[in-house]
């Protein structure tokens, strides 16, 4: 109280939309998981939710959003930052131990997440015989994980890689998450999704445009397969303009959103 803020806005910050509405200040609410339960708790609390235009109104509604107050962005909101970046530069080139494929783990602890743990580890094994295999563990506990001596050979980084050097290595990448995924799919990455539990819906838009594959039993020859139909993609234009139309539609409903919020109630 007493700093005299105007708005707040957040990316599935479940408790921002709570703490302003005790405050009495504006806020703008973001999500794009349909499955995540704090969901509840903001979209009620929200003056606006803005959502990819992909995802089901029926339900947001499901989960508390009233109707009247949701805004649909183009795209994907991993578009929204990434139609910035300079991606003319992207040709992984691979290295002598052959192409190089970055893996995210699945993300245990995560209140959405209830799929199964450690099912890449015999994918892994198998990739390291003929690829150069880089995973990038979420914690402590999954990185202690593959550290164990069957896993010799693995790239571990010992600190967290930039966008930009991942884009500029990654041959092929491969996750059981989400957004570093769909983020490899803008930026014209191969990139296969192994994700274990419900998909989400900026998941099914992609898949449907051919910019993302999802494969729950993945196997190295279907993984290479992949690398290979997708090695000369590039770039996704038609999503990084739609980024750029999510942006300017963001930054638009911030700072002139005060009338429109009034007149909805």
């Amino acid at each position: 109280r007493g700093r005299h803020i105007d708005v707040a806005i957040g990316h599935s910050s479940f408790e921002l939309p709570a703490v302003s509405r005790l405050l009495r200040v504006r806020s703008i609410y973001l999500n794009d998981n349909e499955h995540a339960a704090g969901n509840r708790a903001a979209f009620p609390c929200a003056t606006t939710v803005m959502v990819p235009e992909c995802l089901s109104m029926e339900k947001v509604q499901r989960q508390g959003a009233n109707p009247q107050k949701v805004i649909r962005y183009p795209g994907v909101k991993e578009a929204i930052y990434l139609h910035r970046l300079d991606t003319a530069s992207h040709r992984p080139s691979g290295a002598k131990g052959g192409p190089i494929i970055f893996i995210r783990p699945e993300p245990a602890t995560a209140q959405y997440y209830s799929g199964a743990i450690n099912f890449m580890d015999d994918l892994i094994l198998r990739m390291k015989e003929r690829c150069v295999v880089v995973v990038m563990p979420r914690d402590r506990r999954q990185a202690e994980h593959y550290r164990q001596d069957r896993f010799r050979g693995v790239v571990l980084p010992s600190q967290p890689l930039s966008l930009g050097a991942v884009m500029d290595e990654c041959s092929l990448f491969i996750g059981a998450g989400g957004t570093m995924t769909r983020e490899a799919a803008v930026l014209g990455i191969p990139a296969i999704s192994t994700y274990q539990d419900k998909l989400l819906d900026v998941d099914r838009y992609l898949i449907a445009r051919k910019r993302m594959v999802h494969e729950q039993r993945l196997t190295v020859e279907r993984a290479l397969e992949v690398m290979e139909e997708a090695r000369e993609r590039g770039p996704s234009r038609e999503l990084l303009e739609k980024g750029r139309q999510a942006y300017d539609l963001i930054l638009s409903h911030l700072l002139n959103g005060e009338a429109s919020a009034l007149a909805r109630g």
